[in-house]
């Protein structure tokens, strides 16, 4: 990094947060602090929604995902919209109606103060862990690759963000996050450009598209009925339909960011914004991966792209074997730029060559040190922006992925902290003073900030990240929005039938998770339709039993 990327990393980062602690420094009542005195406007709501979900994660995973397997992973948005509506009419003017802080409000006020306090412990359990992972994720991928020291990178971007979320509050997360989102679509948008800029002369953007589809990374639609793959159609409009709901309707990390809007119709009209967005904009990220693909396709690409596997790879015993397939791979691509450009009928033989080679440094790596992350897909992208692109633009791409770190992060713990406070600190320690109130949450904003930078600083790195954050949402989200459905839909279950119906489901889902029965983004649909199903059979069982 030169001086120039250094200056507008740091500059950019500094306004952020300087700007987001002057902006909302003082606040009168707990509504202030909490839900922003409902003061935001609808687009606000959008990009504050659109910022949350979009973690670093995001940025640094998606286009490795894409260079991997291609576009596919696009469909597990597809129930995204369809959620944005159903959330639009039936959770917000509940919501709206009832005046809530946090989502699990309405549920004593339905069921009672034993189902409410077990939803929001599901959700403070996952989203804790979901905090700790939005800031080791971005640190551990950069402090490989630009050799920054790991740890103090973690603490750097944790008291970024709990500096201004613990003083500014949910103001402070909605006005930093329609900057982040800025600098995020700018940043994205020239990485697009200048990676189109880079192919050799005579490859356009339709040619690049001409090429990833004959290498098949522009299969966007697998409408298999595989229970174990991943990302298909059906799951990703059943599956990631359920997933979105609870994470757009029962998470308060989201529910959070539109009960601040001024209005049922502003919070809307902000959902719907996300919805028309979303899909779009993973296509894009997907699709700067893709070009990333074929960037490489005329470059020689590294055999593996985590620096820091490949130095302990060459430090034992499988260095030698390692060194002969990164000879044998340099020749091979220089055989498929070839191919390519001059339309050679070898270029299939010569792509599946190549991706055996690298499956086999994978197993290389493995075999050297079992511990080594030998999947190397989250470091694709940040690799190629540290190798390719110009000073200047590194910077801003940098200020990107923290950005993206820090706007998910800070929704996280302005979360947390709401629901520690409302559903279990001031429930139970009624009638204190409001500045009693502001004062506890910015407490427990402080103590998730501090359990997540542990959790941070002792994590270990799991497969892809992106995959591993949605992981831990459908291990608890299809019981959590169980429990909404029931609420909202079902009025003959009562409270004690949808509890245990909850601790069910929620036993169930983490047997089939840990045996790995189905593929995780079923999960969301099989926990919700388990505790609606256990509902209605337990209260039939209790009134019977009454009877």
């Amino acid at each position: 990094m030169e001086l120039l990327d250094w200056i507008i990393l740091t500059s950019t980062l500094l306004f952020i947060v300087l700007y987001g602690v002057w902006k909302n420094r003082t606040h009168h009542s707990i509504n202030d602090y909490l839900k922003g005195g409902n003061q935001a406007r609808w687009w606000t709501v959008g990009l504050s929604v659109m910022a949350t979900q979009a973690s670093a994660i995001t940025f640094l995973s998606t286009p490795g995902q894409a260079y991997h397997d291609g576009m596919g992973f696009v469909q597990f948005y597809f129930g995204l919209p369809f959620a944005m509506l159903l959330i639009c009419l039936f959770f917000i003017p509940v919501y709206h109606k009832l005046k809530v802080y946090t989502a699990y409000e309405f549920l004593e006020s339905r069921f009672n103060l034993r189902v409410r306090t077990l939803t929001a412990i599901l959700f403070l359990v996952q989203r804790g862990l979901a905090a700790g992972i939005t800031i080791y994720a971005p640190s551990i991928i950069l402090s490989v690759v630009l050799g920054w020291d790991l740890k103090l990178l973690v603490i750097l971007v944790g008291i970024m963000v709990i500096s201004y979320t613990v003083i500014g509050g949910t103001k402070a997360v909605n006005v930093t996050q329609k900057q982040q989102m800025f600098i995020i679509f700018l940043g994205m948008f020239l990485a697009f450009g200048f990676i189109i800029n880079l192919f050799p002369e005579g490859v356009g953007f339709s040619e690049a598209l001409s090429i990833a589809g004959n290498s098949g990374k522009l299969q966007v639609l697998d409408f298999s009925f595989d229970l174990n793959s991943r990302y298909t159609f059906w799951s990703g409009l059943t599956g990631g339909l359920f997933l979105a709901l609870s994470y757009f309707g029962t998470d308060q990390s989201q529910v959070q960011r539109y009960l601040s809007g001024k209005s049922v119709k502003e919070s809307q009209m902000g959902l719907i914004m996300n919805g028309i967005l979303k899909v779009p904009m993973q296509f894009f990220i997907l699709l700067v991966g893709v070009m990333v693909f074929v960037f490489y396709q005329f470059e020689p690409a590294p055999l593996h792209f985590n620096p820091k596997a490949v130095a302990a790879i060459k430090t034992s015993a499988q260095a030698p074997a390692f060194e002969r397939l990164e000879a044998e791979n340099i020749e091979v691509q220089r055989q498929l730029k070839a191919a390519l450009l001059e339309k050679k009928e070898t270029l299939k033989d010569l792509q599946n060559q190549n991706l055996a080679q690298r499956a086999a440094a994978k197993e290389l790596i493995s075999k050297a040190d079992p511990d080594q992350e030998s999947n190397d897909k989250d470091y694709v992208f940040i690799s190629f922006i540290l190798n390719y692109l110009p000073t200047g633009l590194i910077g801003l791409l940098l200020a990107v992925i923290f950005s993206a770190a820090m706007s998910s992060t800070a929704s996280e713990l302005n979360a947390l902290a709401a629901t520690t406070t409302v559903d279990l600190y001031l429930r139970n320690n009624p009638n204190k003073s409001e500045a009693h109130y502001v004062l506890a949450s910015k407490g427990f904003t402080l103590i998730w900030g501090l359990i997540a930078l542990v959790f941070a600083a002792i994590g270990d790195l799991f497969e892809n990240l992106i995959q591993l954050v949605n992981i831990i949402g459908s291990v608890f989200y299809g019981t959590i929005l169980g429990i909404f459905l029931v609420a909202l839909f079902f009025k003959s279950i009562k409270g004690k039938a949808v509890f245990w119906a909850a601790v069910l489901s929620e036993t169930m889902i983490l047997i089939l998770f840990f045996y790995e029965a189905v593929s995780f983004l079923w999960l969301n649909l099989i926990g919700a339709l388990i505790t609606v199903l256990l509902g209605f059979l337990l209260q039939a069982f209790f009134k019977i039993n009454k009877a």
